[in-house]
């Protein structure tokens, strides 16, 4: 983005291709999923730490392996999260 700041490429008026603040707007969203997902490490770091890693926050049971290794980060149990509000 920095690059483009001072061009003046008028891409609003491109038929065959997107334009520039359609994937400015991509890659945004992209990089607040990624500091997301590292917010979200760090925390599972914090409960490796704290020895809760692997405990339900809900119930307090544990996580099964399965789900952890599909999602280490995850904070709840399958049946915890299935009966959650999104």
């Amino acid at each position: 983005m920095e690059a483009s700041r001072d061009s003046n490429a008028d891409d609003e008026h491109d038929p065959e291709g997107a334009t520039i603040a359609f994937e400015r707007s991509q890659v945004s969203s992209l990089v607040e999923q990624a500091r997301e997902h590292l917010r979200e490490v760090a925390a599972a770091e914090r409960r490796v730490q704290d020895g809760t890693y692997g405990v339900c926050e809900v119930c307090g049971e544990a996580i099964g392996a399965g789900r952890l290794e599909a999602r280490p980060v995850a904070r709840t149990c399958v049946r915890c999260a299935g009966s959650r509000p999104r």
